[in-house]
């Protein structure tokens, strides 16, 4: 049986273990691609079938001798998962980095939609491009529960001062399940689905008094663990979804139905 190729941008991200961990068990020959490959090489050790490629994704000229590479080599790509994305944590710290809309750079506003958006762009129209020729394919984008709601920004309160949640955030995760809409009609007729997962609140390392405060939004009163994630990257990265596309799958506990 010939294995499936499958690109996974942003691997070394908080998430990439999920992306990797649910195409591994699907059996994938895994590209993963990142700014930061040192931190993926560990993962050598444990299957041969992971490859490494270091990319700014956000660089159409790198992307375009990227896409080269992997079609000379692996011909065809099956799934792309598209997860490279910059989430600005709240930090307590600095007042620099309070993000408050009225004193927003441009420089920043161009660095996270570059990244969060434009590179979903820039690499989908390649690869998306190669499927449909192929006539076949999946490309999943990852949204978040603030691609359909605006961050509650009171949630971030501190005693020194207020956090505030980028708007670049936000306007990067409404983009994408735009592009997810528009490029699942464009190519469907090529056979080639493309959907949108949106997490909520993932348990990472949130400081206690932003999970408690997260939690009370919550109808399910937690946060989304890791794990429950990868049936759904399964389902979605597989036959099984064979009749969805240009969807946005939200997975957050129900904290957008209220």
């Amino acid at each position: 049986m010939i294995k499936q190729n499958a690109i996974i941008t942003g691997a070394s991200g908080f998430l990439g273990s999920v992306f990797i961990k649910a195409l591994l068990e699907l059996e994938f020959n895994l590209i993963l691609v990142d700014k930061n490959v040192k931190k993926l090489k560990e993962l050598k050790k444990t299957t041969s079938n992971i490859h490494f490629y270091k990319l700014d994704v956000s660089n159409s000229a790198q992307i375009n001798i990227f896409y080269s590479k992997i079609k000379k080599k692996f011909k065809k790509i099956d799934v792309l998962i598209n997860s490279a994305s910059i989430d600005s944590k709240p930090d307590f710290s600095s007042k620099k980095k309070n993000f408050v809309l009225e004193n927003f750079s441009e420089k920043q506003w161009d660095k996270e939609i570059n990244v969060n958006l434009k590179s979903v762009f820039l690499l989908s129209r390649k690869i998306g491009n190669l499927m449909s020729i192929n006539k076949n394919g999946i490309i999943l984008n990852i949204g978040s529960d603030l691609s359909i709601i605006s961050p509650k920004q009171s949630i971030y309160k501190n005693k020194k001062f207020i956090y505030k949640k980028p708007i670049t955030y936000s306007v990067s995760k409404h983009g994408i399940v735009g592009i997810t809409k528009y490029m699942a009609e464009y190519w469907s007729k090529y056979n080639v689905r493309v959907n949108c997962i949106s997490p909520g609140s993932v348990k990472h390392k949130q400081p206690n008094s932003l999970k408690k405060n997260l939690v009370k939004l919550i109808p399910m009163s937690r946060l989304l663990e890791k794990k429950e994630l990868i049936n759904v990257v399964k389902f979605l990265c597989s036959d099984k979804s064979s009749y969805i596309t240009g969807q946005n799958i939200v997975i957050d506990g129900g904290r957008t139905i209220i």
